[in-house]
């Protein structure tokens, strides 16, 4: 085992302090993805920074009618607050999908969205990964594929970001806020996450140093209803095979607002924008909705062994935006 440092923070300045003076240094939330990763020699910080005690943990109003969350605030927590289960329940639904209880109880927030791929080459100290060592080669292209991406991937990675939570975030319009070296600054949750091109060692558009502290949440839109729904291979513990995250709201049989993400089928979450336009101003009927998911999923290119992943996204989506619009 690799020896390493260990400090818990008080603030998140002395926080941000520590990690710009030891660049080999990590922040530690729950521990839950990168505990796994150090014990495979993935990840190997010459310390961790424990963030867990900063008064991050708390899930409030906004002025507008949003609501902000903590960085530190535990996903089983989040799942069951009132004002998330009542207002926002595609987020409670996508994180109840994800793990088992006792991880629930221990994952946070900002963990939730820098969590790694769980691509086996990725974990795999023993194979080539250009995510985990740029340059030297995607085993995936020509191995096994069935968890892999269909959207957006590269001669370079086919891996999937792992997070159901992320992909909720996504089609709720999330924005997440940063403090760093240089100061505080948000990201939209859309564009948070990257897709590989020819850097996939690079997950999301965080800086060296930078440490979340807070999600916001939009209010909601006037009349939208969302939910989220996932296909896995077994009923709990199992990441997506595909996943949807949808908010609609209809008004005289015609949709005035739509949103639409995937999960499992990308290295980051999929707004689907192109369904998006399709969808909005557009009679909420079931060929609406095909019509739609099938322009959004048009540019799929899957890979030898994971096509049955466009088909069983469209039924997610089909079903979700349906089951949406009969509740409105």
């Amino acid at each position: 085992m690799k020896p390493f440092g260990y400090l818990r923070a008080r603030s998140a300045e002395e926080a941000v302090r520590e990690r710009a003076a030891h660049p080999g240094a990590l922040f530690l939330g729950g521990g839950t993805n990168l505990v796994d990763l150090m014990k495979l020699g993935v990840a190997a910080p010459d310390r961790l920074i424990d963030i867990s005690g900063l008064p991050l943990d708390h899930v409030a109003d906004t002025e507008d009618g949003g609501l902000r969350i903590g960085a530190t605030v535990r996903n089983s927590a989040l799942a069951a607050h009132p004002a998330v289960r009542t207002r926002y329940p595609a987020l409670s639904q996508a994180l109840l999908s994800g793990a088992s209880g006792q991880l629930r109880n221990t994952a946070t927030t900002g963990g939730n969205l820098l969590q790694r791929t769980r691509c086996a080459y990725f974990q795999d100290i023993s194979k080539p990964c250009n995510k985990r060592e740029p340059g030297t080669g995607c085993p995936a292209l020509d191995s096994a594929q069935r968890d892999l991406a269909v959207l957006g991937h590269s001669t370079h990675c086919v891996a999937t970001h792992p997070s159901d939570m992320a992909v909720a975030l996504s089609a709720l319009d999330a924005t997440v806020h940063l403090h760093g070296p240089d100061g505080g600054r948000t990201v939209p949750a859309t564009g948070f996450h990257r897709l590989p091109g020819d850097t996939p060692d690079r997950d999301t558009e965080i800086r060296p140093g930078e440490l979340i502290t807070e999600l916001v949440l939009p209010p909601r839109p006037e009349g939208a209803a969302s939910l989220y729904r996932k296909a896995r291979d077994r009923a709990s513990f199992a990441f997506a095979l595909a996943s949807v995250a949808a908010v609609l709201s209809v008004r005289g049989g015609r949709i005035e607002y739509a949103a639409l993400a995937f999960g499992g089928l990308a290295h980051r979450p999929w707004r689907a924008r192109a369904a998006e336009d399709l969808l909005r101003g557009a009679p909420a009927t079931g060929e609406t909705f095909e019509r739609a998911v099938d322009a959004e999923l048009a540019a799929a290119r899957p890979l030898r062994e994971n096509a049955f992943k466009v088909g069983l996204a469209r039924n997610l989506a089909v079903d979700a935006l349906t089951e949406l619009a009969a509740d409105s």
